[in-house]
C-alpha cells in the first residue's frame, strides 16, 4: 500500500483512533474504583468539617468511623427510617417535592459525648452548584457548625463561601424564633431580616452566590422541621 496516498493515511488514522479510544476506556474503568473511593473519602472529609473535626484524605475513614456513630434518614414528618444515608444522592432530592424527599442524618459524638446532627445542603450559586452540611446542637435549635463548598464561584468573590471567616458565623445561630422554624438568613451587611430570623453576614460581592447559600439553607432544612422539633422534645 502507497503510504503517500489518501488511503493509506484515512486507515492509519482510524486505528489510531480506535487504539486511543479502546486505551482511555481501559484507563477509566480501571481507575473507576479508586475515583468512586476519593469521592467517598471527600465526603466523609467534609461531613466532619461540619463539626469542627479535621481530617485528611489519610485518617479521613477512620476518624468518620470514629466520631459519626449513627445516620438514618427522615421524611417531611419527622418518621425515621434506617437507610443508607451516606448513599442518597442529595442533588436529586432537592428536586423533589420536599414532602416526598428522603432526608439523611448523620450522628455525630465527641470526646464529650456531645450528641450533633449534621444535615446535607445543596444549591446553586452564580456559576455552579453550592453544597455543604449544618450540624446542629442536640437540642435541636442551635446550629453548631458549617460546612460549604462549590464547584465555580469566583475566587475572592462566591468562593468565599468556602472559608473559614464566612462558615464560623453559623456557630450558634438559631433555626427557631419564638417557636416558629426560621432557617438562617444570609443578609447584606448591616441589613436584619424582617422577620426575626437569625443572620450572617453575606460575602461582599458575592450577592448572587450569597443568596443562594440562602435559599439552599432554607429549601433543604426546612423538610427537617418536624424532625428538629422532634429533637426538642
Amino acid at each position: 500500500m502507497n503510504k503517500q496516498g489518501n488511503t493509506y493515511t484515512i486507515l492509519y488514522s482510524a486505528v489510531m483512533v480506535v487504539v486511543v479510544a479502546a486505551i482511555l476506556a481501559i484507563a477509566s474503568v480501571s481507575l473507576r474504583p479508586l475515583q468512586q473511593e476519593n469521592i467517598r473519602v471527600d465526603k466523609m472529609m467534609q461531613i466532619l468539617s461540619s463539626v469542627h473535626i479535621a481530617s485528611t484524605a489519610h485518617d479521613a475513614v477512620s476518624l468518620y468511623d470514629k466520631y459519626i456513630t449513627d445516620s438514618y434518614v427522615v421524611d417531611a414528618a419527622g418518621n425515621t427510617t434506617k437507610a443508607d444515608a451516606f448513599g442518597i444522592d442529595v442533588a436529586a432530592e432537592v428536586k423533589r417535592d420536599a414532602a416526598e424527599r428522603r432526608l439523611p442524618v448523620f450522628v455525630c459524638t465527641l470526646d464529650n459525648g456531645d450528641v450533633k446532627y449534621i444535615l446535607p445542603l445543596y444549591g446553586a450559586g452564580l456559576w455552579g452548584p453550592i453544597w455543604g452540611y449544618i450540624s446542629v446542637d442536640a437540642d435541636g435549635r442551635t446550629l453548631y457548625g458549617s460546612y460549604f463548598a462549590h464547584q465555580g464561584e469566583t475566587p475572592g468573590l462566591g468562593a468565599e463561601i468556602g472559608s473559614a471567616a464566612f462558615q464560623e458565623q453559623f456557630a450558634g445561630k438559631q433555626l427557631f424564633v419564638d417557636g416558629e422554624f426560621k432557617p438562617v438568613a444570609v443578609m447584606k451587611k448591616g441589613q436584619k431580616p424582617l422577620d426575626g430570623a437569625d443572620y450572617v453576614d453575606a460575602i461582599s460581592g458575592g450577592t448572587i452566590t450569597s443568596k443562594g447559600v440562602q435559599s439552599m439553607i432554607s429549601d433543604c432544612l426546612l423538610p427537617y422541621e418536624s424532625f428538629l422539633k422532634s429533637l426538642d422534645k
